[in-house]
C-alpha cells in the first residue's frame, strides 16, 4: 500500500571455508562480522563435518548449510583421496545450493571462499554472482607462497637466510613448514602454493590480519595488484550491497 514502509531485504553472502578446523574457525568469526554489518550470511561446509559442529540456535547471527562432499558415513580416506573426492563432488553441490537460493526471497549475491578453493571464483561467475578469497593466514604467509608459485623462491634454499620484498630476512626454520618439508603432505602443499593461481582475477581480497601487523606487505599487494584488501573491515565492500 502507498505510504507503507518497504521491507529491506539484506544482501545474502555465502562464506565457504575449506573443511579443516584451522580454516573454519577464522571464517566463522568473519561470518559473524559480516552479519553484524546487516548482511544475511550463510556459512557453507561439508556434510561430513555436520556432527562435529555445535547445533544452531534460533538466535544465531548466521545460518549453516551442509553440502554433499561424496564422503559416506564412516568412510575414511587419506588426504590425497579426500581432496580428489572433494574437487570432483563439491563444485556440483555448491552450484546446486546457489541455484536453490535463486528461487527464494534471498538469492546469493556474493561468496567469500577459502583461498585454497580457487575454483570457486570461476564457478561463482558462471552462475551469475561474484566472489573473493579469504586468506586464513597472514598476508606475509601468502606472500611467501606467492613467491614459491612464481618460481622466485625454490626449495632447497641456497642460503640460510631468505630474502623477499617487504619481508624481513627469514631463517629456514621460520618458513611455513610445508614449504620446507613439501613431501609430508604433498597434496596440501600443492593447495597452499596454488592459492596464487587466480587471486589476481578477484576484485578484492580478505586477509586475516591488520594493517599495523604487516603494513609493508599489504602495501606491496595493493601497489602490485591494484585491488582492495579488506583485512580489517570498517565498512561493507560495495560488491556486497
Amino acid at each position: 500500500m502507498e505510504g507503507e514502509a518497504k521491507t529491506s531485504i539484506p544482501p545474502h553472502v555465502l562464506v565457504f571455508p575449506f573443511p579443516i578446523q584451522g580454516h573454519i574457525n577464522p571464517m566463522l568469526q568473519f561470518s559473524k562480522r559480516l552479519a553484524s554489518k546487516g548482511l544475511k550470511v550463510t556459512l557453507v561446509t561439508t556434510q561430513s563435518l555436520s556432527k562435529l559442529l555445535p547445533p544452531q540456535s534460533e538466535s544465531s547471527l548466521i545460518q549453516i548449510r551442509f553440502i554433499y562432499d561424496g564422503l559416506k558415513e564412516g568412510e575414511k580416506l587419506d588426504h590425497e583421496g579426500y581432496l580428489e573426492l572433494f574437487q570432483r563432488v563439491v563444485p556440483i553441490s555448491l552450484a546446486n545450493l546457489i541455484e536453490e537460493y535463486k528461487v527464494t526471497s534471498h538469492p546469493v549475491k556474493f561468496i567469500v571462499y577459502d583461498c585454497l578453493i580457487t575454483w570457486v571464483l570461476d564457478l561463482a561467475r558462471t552462475v551469475g554472482i561474484d566472489g573473493a578469497p579469504f586468506f586464513t593466514q597472514s598476508a606475509t604467509v601468502h606472500s611467501i607462497h606467492y613467491h614459491v608459485y612464481e618460481g622466485a623462491l625454490k626449495f632447497p634454499f641456497k642460503s640460510s637466510l631468505i630474502s623477499m620484498p617487504s619481508i624481513p630476512l627469514l631463517k629456514v626454520d621460520e618458513m611455513p613448514s610445508l614449504i620446507v618439508n613439501p613431501g609430508i603432505y604433498p597434496s596440501l602443499n600443492d593447495l597452499n602454493i596454488n592459492q596464487s593461481l587466480n587471486f589476481h582475477k578477484a576484485s578484492l581480497l580478505f586477509f586475516n590480519t591488520f594493517d599495523n601487523l604487516e603494513s609493508q606487505v599489504i602495501f606491496i599487494f595493493k601497489k602490485t595488484f591494484m585491488f582492495y584488501l579488506y583485512y580489517f573491515m570498517t565498512k561493507l565492500p560495495k560488491v556486497f550491497i
